[in-house]
């Protein structure tokens, strides 16, 4: 089992600890503003193993980030560990999306809750499964769940109406199911992982993300985007504003 204290030190979390609602929603923001959403490893040519031991290294001892497979197989664990009962999900991004191509959580309380620290730019907070109806997802945005052929279908509101995100089911799978997925991404060259460098997290305000050199802010709904001069501003944009090393352009 991992060390969930230590887990909840790397995310910043401090408050109460137990299977319960308040504290899914204070992990679940947490973890999206102190863990990256990123694939220098997929740039790198690292290898990526599905394992909770090797992820906890990478995102907690290392305090690296990571793609879906790795977060959500890490975050889940760490909601195990403190008592909620979690079923992993797979989805499909595009609507010709690979299978196993997303992986979110389905967690049970007093009624079943969507999981995504793993999507990038997403909701902050878990979702009802349930509701049929537009949801606040702390992030100044509204998400939508809709049936659609025989699994559910996440909506975010733009301002062009409601947008796709993914498709998905509410069939359990191990984490080895998602090996295929994830090595798909890993290493082909129609992933949009291996294309693009790109690290993403929420902040206070919006959500900072570095796509190739371009920097890209946004706060309370206004966007400002900088291209970085060089790999010396790019490094330094990583180890201030995500803690990280070693740009791969």
């Amino acid at each position: 089992m991992i060390d969930a204290g230590r887990y909840l030190e790397r995310i910043g979390y401090r408050g109460p600890v137990g299977p319960t609602l308040e504290t899914l929603r204070g992990i679940h923001r947490a973890h999206m503003m102190a863990v990256p959403f990123e694939n220098l490893s997929v740039r790198r040519g690292e290898p990526i193993e599905l394992d909770e031991e090797k992820l906890f290294g990478k995102i907690v001892a290392r305090r690296r980030g990571g793609f879906c497979y790795e977060l959500h197989g890490l975050f889940g664990a760490l909601l195990q560990a403190i008592g909620f009962q979690v079923a992993r999900l797979a989805g499909r991004v595009g609507v010709n999306g690979i299978p196993f191509d997303h992986m979110a959580l389905r967690v049970d309380l007093d009624e079943p809750w969507l999981a995504d620290v793993g999507f990038g730019d997403s909701f902050l907070l878990p979702l009802r499964l349930r509701s049929r109806e537009p949801q606040d997802g702390g992030c100044g945005r509204r998400y939508r769940i809709d049936a659609l052929d025989g699994g559910l279908l996440l909506l975010r509101e733009g301002p062009k109406g409601w947008e796709r995100e993914y498709q998905f089911t509410l069939e359990e799978w191990p984490l080895s199911a998602f090996e295929g997925g994830c090595r798909y991404h890993r290493t082909s060259p129609d992933s949009h992982f291996t294309r693009n460098t790109v690290v993403s997290r929420a902040t206070e305000t919006g959500r900072i993300t570095l796509s190739g050199r371009r920097l890209i802010v946004t706060e309370q709904g206004g966007r400002k985007e900088t291209e970085l001069a060089g790999d010396a501003e790019v490094s330094r944009v990583l180890a201030e504003q995500f803690g990280l090393e070693e740009w791969v352009p």
